[in-house]
């Protein structure tokens, strides 16, 4: 049996599984803390069904806790940057382009050291060890918590990196460090970005691990845990550990996954409509289609793996109003969380969507006399604004002019019509309004690797095969079966611009949860 919960910013969900049926599934309201609303959802599961903790095997998490210390700037550890590049780097300094509150939050300071790759391997200056060891000092003495290491062209060649964290590991152990080429991708600024705040991350990623480790152990279960990356797979306590920032927007790609197994559909949309938004991403076999530019996080400019993701200002809570042309407008403004006290069918003063769809007798939610008088008119015009709003919602994402399956997930998509402009069929699995949680615990565990290779004449399959090698390995490394391993995703693009014949390869494996070991 696996647990899965999802944190979104409104409501916590959480499924019971019986290997691929589910057997309870709960939503609670999100707590501020986070983690006594996932206690809370814990209790709501077991009151729906009782269920021996010792027969769990998993419970995977998709929390909000990371993004929301981002958002909210607090709880953040001091960041000392070290950067090898010189003479090259000096004049983009790390942090450049950072909101000032950010830069506070994490007391930013920077160093920048000699050293450094070109794109082929080649040496940019030598390492200067004194340099190395004076600038990691005057970082502790003036109050660095954690180090971000960064090297131009690490993920080619990270010799610099790992040795900036061999020392550190040396002198002072207790200082958590994040290195570049293990978190982002080729561009200098924007992998030392990531860096930064994954390094930010660092301190908070181990009290919030024991904290909802704590919430387990207190509900009776000793399942080991594991939480939900942004790519749509797991990894383990320790790795979340290291990589906190992997945890940015998985609540949509959960919703996907989830989508993608109740649907029993590899390559299709899915839509995730909420009581306030609606997210919309393409799945491309079985995994969300990644965004391919640069990713801004809280006004900085990021490259590391996110999904390609539009969302719209509309949901199950959204107003409906009139401007002074007469036009009606649904959303962007929403009642959110306040749905069942706002809402004019729940009793309340505001017209939502949700009111529109009950006036028009296509579901019964709450009391439907209390919008038997809204204008007939209004909620034409308002089911046809909401129409027209997911149909551009879904060309915005479309890569051809084919028709594509939608599915639609989330508590919300009982606003979606039947039929859409470009859309063969739209499914409404059974389980939708949890899809999310659905997703978390059915993920499987993956591993990535994404850099430049020179490939000589005739060797590109011994280069293709390094790259599966590296990716698979760091499958395993984040708790995948490696009897379990498969390739999902070979991506190549050669880089014309670049002498040596340059490659860039991008590779993906996934495997299935080793358990019990």
């Amino acid at each position: 049996m696996y647990i899965g919960i999802d944190v979104g910013g409104t409501n916590t969900d959480a499924v019971l599984m019986d290997g691929l049926n589910v057997l309870a599934a709960t939503k609670t309201p999100t707590t501020e803390d986070v983690t006594s609303g996932i206690a809370a959802a814990l209790d709501s599961l077991r009151q729906q069904r009782q269920f021996d903790a010792a027969q769990v095997d998993g419970v995977m998490v998709g929390t909000t806790h990371f993004v929301n210390a981002l958002v909210e700037a607090r709880r953040l550890s001091s960041v000392a940057v070290l950067r090898f590049g010189l003479p090259a780097t000096r004049g983009l300094p790390p942090l450049v382009g950072w909101p000032q509150r950010l830069r506070e939050a994490i007391s930013g300071q920077y160093h920048l050291l000699h050293g450094g790759h070109e794109f082929d391997g080649r040496l940019i200056s030598k390492l200067d060890r004194e340099e190395l060891a004076a600038a990691v000092e005057q970082a502790v003495e003036t109050g660095a918590q954690a180090f971000a290491v960064s090297s131009v062209y690490s993920p080619v060649n990270d010799e610099f990196e790992q040795t900036a964290a061999d020392y550190i590991a040396e002198h002072h152990p207790d200082i958590p460090v994040s290195l570049s080429h293990q978190i982002g991708r080729i561009g200098l600024l924007e992998r030392e970005n990531a860096t930064v705040i994954n390094a930010a991350l660092s301190r908070l990623a181990v009290e919030i691990c024991e904290g909802l480790l704590s919430t387990l152990r207190t509900s009776g279960i000793s399942a080991p845990l594991f939480v939900s990356q942004n790519d749509g797979t797991l990894m383990d306590v320790d790795y979340t550990r290291r990589y906190p920032v992997n945890t940015f927007a998985s609540g949509p790609t959960n919703s996907m996954r989830g989508a993608a197994f109740l649907s029993e559909l590899k390559e299709c949309m899915v839509i995730d409509i909420g009581g306030s938004t609606s997210d919309i991403g393409v799945l491309q076999h079985g995994f969300p289609r990644e965004a391919s530019v640069e990713v801004e996080v809280q006004g900085v400019r990021t490259n590391f793996r996110m999904p390609d993701v539009s969302s719209i200002g509309l949901g199950g809570g959204s107003h409906v109003d009139v401007d002074e042309t007469g036009a009606v407008i649904v959303g962007p403004r929403s009642v959110g969380y306040r749905l069942l006290q706002e809402a004019k069918v729940f009793g309340g003063p505001t017209v939502t969507a949700t009111d529109l769809i009950v006036a028009a007798g296509t579901h019964q939610i709450g009391d439907s006399s209390l919008v038997a008088d809204l204008d007939p008119d209004l909620v034409k015009a308002g089911l046809a604004r909401i129409q027209e709003l997911l149909t551009d919602c879904v060309d915005r994402m479309r890569t051809s002019p084919e028709p594509v399956d939608l599915v639609a997930v989330g508590g919300g998509s009982v606003l979606m019509p039947p039929a859409l402009d470009g859309v063969r069929k739209v499914h409404m699995p059974e389980h939708f309004a949890v899809a999310n949680a659905i997703g978390a615990a059915i993920a499987q565990v993956g591993g990535e690797t994404d850099r430049i290779f020179s490939v000589p004449p005739g060797g590109r399959e011994a280069v293709l095969d390094q790259a599966r090698t590296e990716a698979v390995e760091q499958a395993i490394a984040a708790g995948a079966d490696p009897d379990s391993v498969q390739i999902v995703e070979v991506d190549e693009v050669p880089l014309a611009y670049l002498p040596g014949n340059a490659t860039r390869v991008r590779v993906k494996a996934v495997g299935d949860l080793k358990l019990g070991g």
